[in-house]
C-alpha cells in the first residue's frame, strides 16, 4: 500500500461551474483530500469538500446502527487562505454538524482578526442560517503562525510547532509558511511528508520573474506538486485584459516550477472556470507530448505516492 493517498475533489479557481462542457475536469472549487498515516487531511473547503463529507457520512452511517455506536469522523482542514472560492463548501460539510465528529481547521489569521472571527463572519451567520458557535460537532480552530509545522502523531491530536521541530518515524508533518504571491493576506503553502514520501500543495501562487528560491528550497525533490495553473500564457499575458498581478500562475510558470524544485511529477490545478473540457483537453494534449509528469487534475483522479 502506498504511503500516501491523494484524491481530487475541487480543482476549479475562483468560482464553481455547472455546466454540460465541464464534466471531465469537474466544476467544484479547490479541495485535495489526503489520507496517510491513519490521518485525513483535507486541503482547502471549496466546493468539493462537499463530496468529501458525503462519503465520510456514508461510512459513518454505516458503520453501526445505533449512533452511539458509530465510528466518529476524525479530520483536519488545512486553509491555504480565506478566499470565498476555498470556503465555499465548508457549511455543506455535513461532518461538521454531526456531534461525535472531530475536525481540526488550521490556517492563518488575518492582520487584524483570528480565523475563527474570520470564518465566523465570512461563511456562518448572516451568511447561513447558523452561527459558527452552534455548530455541533468538535470543533477546533487552530491560528498558524508565519512558518511552521503540524504534527500528526501515530496516536493523539496534531500539534503545531516551530520549523523543523522533532518529529517521530511514524508521524505525518506538514510543513508551512506563508507566500505573500496573492493578493491582500497571501496564501499558505503546504507540505505534507510521510515515510519518505511528500506532496506539495500550492495555490493560488503566482511565479516570480527567475522562479522563486525559497518556494523551490521547500518544495525540493517532493513526490508529488500540486501547483496553480490558472491560466494559458496568452491570457495571463493578454493586451486586453492582462491576468498579471492577480496572484495565480500560468501552466508554463508551474512546469518551470517542476523544474526547479526537481518534482518528481506535477498536478495542474485551479483552471479558470471559464476553461471547458475541450480547451483543457488541449492544453493536456499541447504539455503531455513533452512532460510526461505534468498531469491535468480532474474532480476524482486518484493518485498514490
Amino acid at each position: 500500500m502506498s504511503e500516501i493517498q491523494v484524491k481530487f475533489r475541487g480543482v476549479r479557481g475562483s468560482f464553481p461551474v455547472a455546466d454540460k462542457d465541464f464534466i471531465r475536469y469537474g466544476g467544484n472549487t479547490s479541495c485535495v483530500e489526503v489520507n496517510a498515516g491513519g490521518h485525513l487531511i483535507i486541503l482547502d473547503a471549496g466546493t468539493g469538500i462537499v463530496g468529501v463529507g458525503d462519503d465520510l457520512m456514508e461510512k459513518y452511517i454505516s458503520s453501526a446502527i445505533n449512533p452511539e455506536e458509530r465510528s466518529a469522523i476524525k479530520a483536519s482542514i488545512l486553509l491555504s487562505h480565506i478566499h470565498q472560492d476555498h470556503l465555499l463548501g465548508l457549511t455543506f460539510f455535513k461532518p461538521l454538524h454531526v456531534k461525535s465528529t472531530q475536525l481540526n481547521i488550521f490556517g492563518s489569521k488575518s492582520s487584524e482578526v483570528s480565523l475563527s472571527d474570520d470564518l465566523s463572519k465570512l461563511v456562518f451567520g448572516r451568511t447561513f442560517p447558523i452561527d459558527l458557535g452552534d455548530i455541533a460537532c468538535n470543533l477546533n480552530i487552530t491560528d498558524i503562525p508565519q512558518e511552521g509545522r503540524i504534527v500528526f502523531p501515530k496516536a493523539g491530536e496534531p500539534i503545531v510547532l516551530p520549523v523543523e521541530s522533532p518529529a517521530g518515524d511514524e508521524d505525518v508533518v506538514v510543513d508551512f509558511y506563508k507566500s505573500y504571491v496573492h493578493p491582500q493576506e497571501g496564501v499558505m503553502i503546504y507540505k505534507i511528508s510521510y515515510r519518505g514520501k511528500s506532496l506539495v500543495y500550492a495555490t493560488d501562487k503566482e511565479c516570480y520573474a527567475g522562479g522563486d528560491k525559497k518556494f523551490a528550497e521547500f518544495a525540493k525533490g517532493c513526490d508529488l506538486l500540486i501547483h496553480d495553473s490558472q491560466y494559458t500564457t496568452e491570457d495571463y499575458l493578454s493586451p486586453y485584459s492582462s491576468k498579471q498581478g492577480y496572484g495565480h500562475s500560468t501552466f508554463d510558470m508551474a512546469i518551470q516550477t517542476m523544474k526547479q524544485t526537481e518534482a518528481k511529477k506535477l498536478a495542474f490545478f485551479h483552471y479558470e472556470p471559464n476553461y471547458n473540457d475541450e480547451k483543457l483537453d488541449k492544453i493536456k494534449d499541447y504539455y503531455g507530448s513533452d512532460f510526461k509528469n505534468a498531469i491535468m487534475a480532474y474532480e476524482g483522479l486518484e493518485l498514490n505516492i
